[in-house]
This record gives C-alpha cells, structure tokens and sequence, in this order.
C-alpha cells in the first residue's frame, strides 16, 4: 500500500520505484517473499511500480508469491466511492492488476470487500473463468465473516484459502469476541463470532493487516503496552515490532501477519517474526493483552 508516490492520479517517478525496489529488498533479505497488493492502493501505481521492480530483477519473480484484491471501486468525479463484485469488473480489474504487476498469474487473488449487491452465483462463475483460463491460481476473501465464506463457498468448486482481517494488540475484537461470550461487554464488538473458529476448521489461512497497529506502540510514545512490548524485546533479544508480531502468531489460529510499511528498516525490524518461532510465553501473551486492554479479563 506505501508503494507508488501520492494517493492521487499523477503518474509515479524513477524515485518511487526506487524506493519500492528498496521496499521489496528489505523484505527478502528478512525472509519474506509473499507481497500483498489490491487493485485501488496508490490508485494502481502500488501495482505498477511493483511490476516496474520485477522487470529490473531477472528471476525474482520465480522467487516470490503475488496477492492482490479486487472489488472496492474508489470514489471518482460524482460517482462515490462503492463496491462491485460483478463478474465483468472482477475480471476486468484482474486483467488490469495482471497488466500493472507484469505477470501472467497472480498466485492468490482476495475479495477485498463485500459487496452488498453482489450474486454469489456470479462472483463464482468469474473466478472459475480465471482459474480455468490460469490467470489465478488460489482465491481468497477480505474482510469477511464465516457466513458470507460459507455462503461463497457453496457456490465455488474452487476452495477459499484466505481471509484477511484487520488483527492487532490494537484491534483486539477477533480475540475479545471469543472471551466476552455471556457478558454485558461482548454487545459492543463487532467482530462476528466464529470466524476465527471457521476459518481453522476449513483450513482457511487467516491474514492480519494492520498487524503493527500503524506505529502505536512502536512509535516511541509511552503506554503500558508499549513499554511491556520494549521489555519483552530486549528479554528475548529482538524487536518491539516483531513481539507485536509474535503476539499473533502465539494465537493456535495460525495468524499470518501483512506488514503493511515500506520503509526498509521496519520491514527489517520484523526480521525474526519470519525466521524464528514466536517465542512469548502463555504468561507473555496475556500480559501484553491485558496491558493493551486497559483492564483486567472478565
């Protein structure tokens, strides 16, 4: 999302794919090699300066995995910003993101929201045509609960392998939901119940973005979780960024962290939540919970 210049129309630059080249370096040389991207981020040119690195590098493309997500149409001239999962547009926004990127597949493809309008019978028959016709090889949902991927799922021979939902120690409600069951509290999540469960049974693979909560607590501004999460970084010879990381991954759900910064040295800051093992403890995990929450459990 941070590659491509400005958040408008005007065309991206040299340094802009510079920097993206910078961005996508960094992350390989901390282990990762699948680069998530949506259709609208920088109005397309995240996509294209992207594609822009991949023609510069011979081979890097074999090396990496390319997600990207349609389905949100960004507000332009009169017409407001709004949601379209018919069959025409997605596989016309597909064939534009596979134009941008400068590839002939895209390894997974996400709904990036849902839409209220759209037939589940026709979002399906337009992502069997892009599998049949090898432009994508897995699909997955965004933002979804469990019963609009079951209900998608019925329609599809094609098995959904994502959903990416913002998860947090900032935005605890996925987790929250699953212990404030019978209490007054749980009336004011809006995190559906179940989700996390479904998904697990499926063998759905559950993305969280936003999973630094943009900087809270590693922007160096105090706060009880912040300083617990600096504490538990020099205890386990790391960084703060990559306990807020371990925090997910210690979830049994198996929560796959999207780094969302294109800034090298962050994306290097979360180095070891790839290569090693989360390493917080039972007592950790709910320590930083509890700290984030301002309150003790229920």
């Amino acid at each position: 999302m941070g590659l491509g210049g400005a958040w408008d129309r005007t065309p991206y630059t040299a340094s802009d794919i510079d920097h993206a080249e910078a961005a996508v370096e960094a992350a390989l040389d901390a282990g990762i090699t699948r680069f998530d991207h949506a259709d609208i981020y920088r109005f397309g040119k995240s996509e294209a300066v992207f594609g822009e690195v991949l023609a510069r590098a011979s081979g890097l493309r074999e090396r990496i995995e390319i997600q990207t997500k349609c389905g949100i149409r960004l507000a332009e001239d009169d017409r407001p910003g709004l949601y379209d999962l018919r069959a025409d547009t997605i596989l016309a926004r597909v064939r534009e993101s596979l134009a941008r990127l400068r590839t002939d597949v895209i390894d997974t493809l996400l709904l990036h929201r849902p839409d209220p309008l759209a037939d589940p019978d026709e979002i399906a028959k337009a992502l069997h045509t892009l599998h049949d016709e090898g432009l994508v090889r897995r699909f997955g949902v965004s933002n979804m609960s469990a019963a609009q991927i079951t209900r998608l799922q019925a329609c599809l021979d094609i098995p959904l392998t994502v959903d990416q939902l913002e998860m947090s120690l900032a935005r605890r409600d996925w987790v929250e939901a699953g212990v404030l069951v019978n209490t007054p509290a749980a009336a004011g999540l809006g995190f559906p119940e179940g989700t996390l469960e479904h998904c697990a049974a499926q063998g759905i693979e559950l993305q969280a973005w936003g999973p630094l909560a943009r900087g809270r607590y590693t922007n160096g501004e105090p706060s009880p979780a912040a300083d617990l999460a600096r504490k538990l970084a020099r205890r386990h010879d790391t960084t703060p960024e990559t306990v807020l990381l371990w925090w997910l991954q210690r979830h049994p759900a198996g929560i796959v962290p999207v780094v969302g910064t294109s800034r090298p040295e962050r994306i290097r800051a979360c180095r070891d939540a790839a290569v090693r093992t989360t390493e917080l403890s039972h007592e950790e995990w709910y320590e930083l919970w509890i700290a984030a929450r301002g309150a003790p459990l229920p």
